[in-house]
Formats: C-alpha cells, structure tokens, sequence
C-alpha cells in the first residue's frame, strides 16, 4: 500500500541491545505436544532474568488467549498462527530483547519464514525432543486422551503432522535431561555466542 511507509527511528537496535547488554534473538521452542516448551522457556526466562538479562516469554496458549484467539487449528490457521508471532518476536529482538517462543509450529516452512524475516544469526530454534510416547505419558492437559477418543479434530501428533526440524540450533531431549539440565544448554549457547555477557562470578572473601 503507496500510504503506508516505514519509518525508522532515532534510537537503533545497536543502541538499545548496548543499553541492556545482550543482542535482540528469538529463541523459538517447537516441539509436540507436551514435550516441555513452555516449562523450560519458561525456566530459561528466570535464569535470564536472574542474571540480568531482559527477556520474554510468548507462548502458544497465552498467545491464543489474545492476539490469537480469532484462529483455529487447521493447516491455514496454523501458518497465520506462527505469521503473526514470528512478526511479533521479531519487534521484540529489535527492541534488544530476547523473546523466547512456546509453540508447536508443526510446518517447517513456517519456521524457516520466520528464520528469514530475523535474518542471520538472530533466530535460534530450540528442538524440544521428546519421544510421542513419553509426551502421551506426561499429557498434563489431557490433551493425547481426548485426541485418541476423537474429541480434539486436527491435533498434532495424533490426527495432524509434525515436521521436526533437520538441523536446529539447539535440540533438547526432554525424556533425558532435566529442566535445568535443559535451561542452562540455552544459556551457555547463548553465552558461547556472545549473545549474553558470561556470568560474572562472586569473587571469593580473602583468608585473613
């Protein structure tokens, strides 16, 4: 549209990620249904927080409370779905925050579109790797049951796919590790990269 123009502004994305001393990145969690997205995001947001760094968590279900809530399930909605937060992440890493996303987006291609709009280096994609039959086990919601008895049309894992991603940055397998175990994998991929400042560390009291 010719009336609608971007416009840029005074303060850059460099300026605001010197003031909080990291880089604007999207951690994006995808994995099935109960496979601990949203626990270890959630976890990696405390241990950020805790050491200084801004950070924020956009999950799935919190998402469709709100912004979201207009969309279903089918194969269309989904893509719209993973659109509109990947547009939505992408305004928080160019705050100089660290967004960190909580979806199953089950298409690759839709991840890999958000891949592109963050560009190089700034969209990590996070493999929550967990066995169908342990996420069945866990099924916190119920979901799985529901899904099994016909209750919940199109539902990823049972009635509609999930593409895993060939070649994250991160892949966590949550049947093994901890969620600490897994949180921590985050950070230091975050601190390896000099995406975040290393931890400082407590300089022990001197011997009198």
């Amino acid at each position: 549209m010719k009336q609608v123009v971007w416009h840029s502004h005074k303060v850059t994305r460099e300026q605001r990620e010197e003031l909080l001393g990291q880089r604007g990145v999207v951690l994006w969690f995808t994995g099935l249904p109960g496979s601990g997205k949203s626990t270890v995001a959630n976890e990696v947001a405390h241990i950020l927080h805790e050491r200084g760094n801004l950070a924020y968590v956009l999950d799935g279900d919190n998402i469709r409370h709100g912004l979201n809530r207009d969309l279903g399930f089918s194969p269309e909605d989904r893509e719209e779905n993973i659109r509109r937060i990947g547009e939505v992440a992408n305004l928080f890493a160019d705050a100089g925050i660290i967004a960190i996303t909580a979806f199953i987006s089950p298409y690759r291609r839709d991840r890999d579109r958000v891949r592109k709009l963050l560009g190089e280096g700034r969209f990590i994609e996070v493999y929550v790797n967990c066995p169908l039959e342990v996420c069945q086990r866990r099924d916190p919601k119920g979901m799985y049951a529901r899904a099994r008895r016909g209750e919940i049309p199109e539902f990823t894992g049972i009635s509609a796919p999930y593409e895993p991603p060939k070649a994250p940055e991160i892949e966590l397998r949550t049947d093994l590790m901890s969620v600490e175990e897994c949180a921590r994998t985050v950070v230091e991929y975050l601190e390896g990269r000099d995406l975040i400042r290393k931890e400082r560390r407590r300089a022990l009291p001197q011997e009198a």
